[in-house]
This record gives structure tokens, sequence and C-alpha cells, in this order.
């Protein structure tokens, strides 16, 4: 005799929604380039994974560091190119001559 197990419910089904799509934009951001937009939605989306997805926990931290890094480089690359304006102003005159 064959007995048929129930099916499972949402408390039983483990959801790692967040946590994918962190690490989901912590790739696509290392691959599209350098945005803000996007590794700061994906550092939310991680931080979020953290707290209600204890069982994505890797993928969380994964999506957490990539975005982290990507955001940190869009600030320093952000800083370099306004530094390197401010310094270049003196000489704007020189472009029209």
């Amino acid at each position: 005799m064959t007995t048929i197990s129930p099916a499972p419910t949402a408390t039983d089904v483990e959801t790692r929604g967040f946590a994918v799509s962190s690490l989901v934009l912590g790739i696509v951001s290392l691959v599209a380039g350098f945005t803000f937009v996007v590794p700061v939605a994906g550092l939310v989306l991680g931080i979020l994974a953290l707290r209600r997805e204890p069982s994505a926990r890797t993928m969380a931290i994964w999506g957490i560091v990539l975005n982290g890094v990507m955001l940190a480089g869009v600030v320093i690359a952000t800083l370099a190119f306004l530094a390197f304006g401010l310094l270049l102003l003196p000489f704007a005159p020189l472009a029209f001559v």
C-alpha cells in the first residue's frame, strides 16, 4: 500500500529569492560595468536575505561582497574623475584657443 505525502506548506518551503537576487545583481554589476543603482539594490537585498533567509546565508554574503566591492569602485572612480577634472580646470580656457 502506498501512502501519499501531503503537499508542502508555505512554511515548509524555504525561499531564497532575496539571496539569489542579491547574487545575480552582484554578478550583473561586475559584468555590466559601473552603475550606482544596481549595487545599492543588490546590497539592500543581500542584507535583507541575511535576516530573513538563514538557509541562503552563503549566497547572501557573496551578494553583499560583490555589490559592496562594485559600489566602492563606483565611488572611488567618481571621486577620481572629479579630482582629475578639478585639476584640469585651470587649463580649460586653453582648450578654446
